[in-house]
């Protein structure tokens, strides 16, 4: 690997990430983007009139550092409403520049040099990088693909014992997953709760997914088990639920002590951030059951009809419980079983754009992942069509 000049080793290996090169790619040959995860349609109207509304307002100045008070009880009493946790607005949540400042934050307070983390790959982007500026040290157990891609991704809870050591400080979880699809059920949930209390570990749980799950699974936090709840800090965002992933509105809760922690670190980061939008994300919350309910419905009608497109492809897929993205295994068309060069090819095959698994792992399980391609359905069904039938040029 060749060294970038003048970044840290810490940093050494991030370099600009494929997603660039994949939507750069789209552009340049006029191919359908399934490649980055964010819709191309708007989201509900009761949610953009809001913040519509905000802008000119005092809304447009800086919010107060933890987030404006009516998102943070908008927060509060959505995970009341939705998974039974109670925590208060004014010290147990932490409005953050989404998701990702929200975890950066988290582990840059919470971790001292050459702590550990235990967490699962294929892994979203940002939390090699995100540890390896904290200056902890990535531990990744490898979920498996289902046996004939039918059912969900699985671990071997062996493997995960066998990783933590002396040094293994936090547990950073990721349900809904972003690859692979996966919703970790109530057995699995148990077992790493388990485990994170005998060992006195932190735990940390990605869940913006959460409502974007469909039929036959159910979304579960981690810290609504018995003795989870002081010990665990779960993140949440906006750009998911309500289709705004540029507001960048995101979201911390948990035990008083542990949100002043990542507080702390955060202020010094982005200090504060999206006060019109705030307010937006306050009413969306806010929004009847029936909404999300909704929102899981139609995503999982587009999440079908990639699906079958992928199989008329014949590139067999992962159908996955939740979030916006399958899995194939390219081998079928693709004879050196290559993901990254399937994906860099498949402009020119079929005008379609896709992600390499290959790059949600550490390069020491990079194998794992070399021959699976990740593709976004959270596009317009007009657009899912157009996919699907310039996919079809592969079948």
């Amino acid at each position: 690997m060749t060294r970038a000049p003048h970044l840290s080793s810490r940093l050494q290996g991030f370099g600009t990430t494929v997603f660039a090169e994949m939507s750069a790619l789209a552009v340049a040959t006029g191919s359908v983007n399934l490649g980055q995860g964010f819709p191309d349609y708007p989201g509900p109207p009761e949610v953009l009139d809001v913040a519509r509304a905000a802008i000119g307002t005092d809304a447009d100045q800086y919010p107060p550092g933890p987030g404006r008070i009516e998102l943070r009880e908008a927060v509060a009493e959505a995970y009341q409403r939705f998974r039974g946790l109670t925590y208060d607005p004014a010290a147990e949540v932490l409005v953050t520049a989404g998701a990702t400042e929200a975890l950066t934050a988290a582990l840059l307070a919470l971790l001292e040099g050459g702590d550990e983390v235990l967490l699962f790959e294929p892994m979203y982007d940002s939390y090699a990088a995100a540890v390896a500026m904290a200056g902890g040290v990535v531990r990744p157990v490898p979920l498996r693909p289902p046996v004939g891609n039918a059912g969900p991704w699985t671990f071997d809870p062996d493997e995960v014992r066998a990783l933590v050591t002396p040094r293994t400080k936090l547990l950073l979880l990721n349900t809904p997953h972003n690859p692979t699809g996966k919703v970790f059920d109530a057995a699995e949930l148990r077992f790493l709760g388990e485990l994170a209390q005998a060992h006195d570990l932190l735990v940390l749980t990605d869940e913006v997914y959460e409502h974007l799950v469909f039929s036959g699974a159910e979304h579960r936090s981690i810290a609504a088990l018995p003795g989870l709840r002081e010990r665990t800090l779960v993140v949440g965002s906006a750009g998911k639920t309500f289709n705004v992933t540029g507001w960048k509105i995101g979201w911390i809760s948990g035990p008083a002590p542990l949100v002043s922690a990542v507080r702390t670190a955060k202020q010094f980061l982005t200090y504060v951030n999206g006060g019109p939008f705030q307010p937006a994300v306050a009413a969306g919350l806010r929004l009847p059951d029936e909404h999300f309910a909704a929102i899981a419905r139609d995503l999982e009608y587009r999440r079908d009809v990639l699906v079958q497109g992928l199989t008329d492809a014949g590139l067999p897929v992962i159908s996955p419980e939740g979030t916006y993205f399958a899995t194939v295994d390219v081998r079928s068309v693709q004879p050196d079983g290559d993901g990254l060069a399937f994906c860099r090819s498949l402009p020119e095959r079929a005008g379609v754009v896709a992600i390499p698994t290959v790059v949600f792992y550490d390069p020491a399980h990079a194998h794992l992942g070399r021959h699976l391609v990740r593709f976004a359905f959270c596009k317009r069904n007009e657009v899912l069509a157009k996919a699907v039938t310039r996919l079809r040029k592969l079948g």
